[in-house]
């Protein structure tokens, strides 16, 4: 019984946060009131309460006497909740929700590089060897080009070896594939793509930290600046 009131839960915070992300409820606008959705859903007032501060936490929504149950903007959300990231995928990205994401890995895979190139093992190197392996084998047509780049950028968190870094690895592929829907990368990897992988790898392996982080710095820089282009022309319109 425990365990179906659980699910219940669950599936009203998914269903309710994916159609947030989606669009269906717009910023500052009310949700159905706990009542509403526990006939909306046919499940108990325990159960929706309970999903109801669930979301909350998740900052999605807020829920006061009075006041109803209000979409909150997105500078409210949990953006490193796995859910919550999970229904950015599902939803409605935007090209400015890709620069924000793209602005800090900016901050982030740079500094891990370095890290990676001063405390990685040598297990953790052969880790990034056979992932940027999958990406030139991607630039052949030969492996999945979105899963090879994953798995490169967080080989190389894991190799920094900074547990903060290690679990911001699920928000680094929600990012990557926030770009795919933008860039249409289906393709294979491009020989300036797998160069600039290659070079990362190559000062990490050879333990020169700063090389390392300048050669991160600088495929992070190019994927913005196409970004901020493209908002850029955008608003022009």
């Amino acid at each position: 019984m425990v365990s179906a009131h659980r699910n219940l839960t669950q599936q009203l915070v998914h269903e309710l946060g994916k159609d947030i992300l989606q669009g269906k409820f717009s910023i500052g606008s009310k949700l159905p009131s706990e009542a509403e959705l526990c006939l909306q859903y046919n499940i108990s007032r325990t159960a929706t309460r309970e999903a109801v501060k669930m979301l909350t936490a998740k900052g999605l929504i807020s829920s006061r006497p009075r006041q109803g149950i209000k979409v909150l903007d997105s500078k409210h959300w949990n953006l490193f909740d796995v859910e919550v990231l999970n229904w950015i995928l599902i939803g409605k990205p935007d090209l400015y929700m890709l620069r924000h994401f793209l602005q800090l890995r900016l901050s982030i895979e740079p500094e891990a590089a370095y890290l990676a190139a001063q405390y990685a093992s040598e297990s953790d190197i052969k880790v990034i060897e056979d992932a940027l392996l999958r990406m030139k084998n991607a630039e052949d047509g030969y492996d999945d080009t979105l899963e090879a780049d994953i798995e490169f950028h967080a080989s190389i968190l894991s190799a920094s070896n900074n547990p903060f870094f290690i679990q911001l690895k699920t928000f680094t592929e929600t990012a990557l594939k926030v770009n795919l829907r933008f860039t249409n990368r289906f393709k294979a990897i491009t020989i300036d793509e797998y160069k600039a992988h290659f070079d990362i790898f190559d000062n990490i392996a050879k333990r020169n930290p700063q090389a390392a982080h300048d050669a991160s710095l600088e495929t992070q820089k190019i994927t913005l600046g196409l970004v901020d282009d493209a908002i850029a022309e955008m608003e022009q319109k």
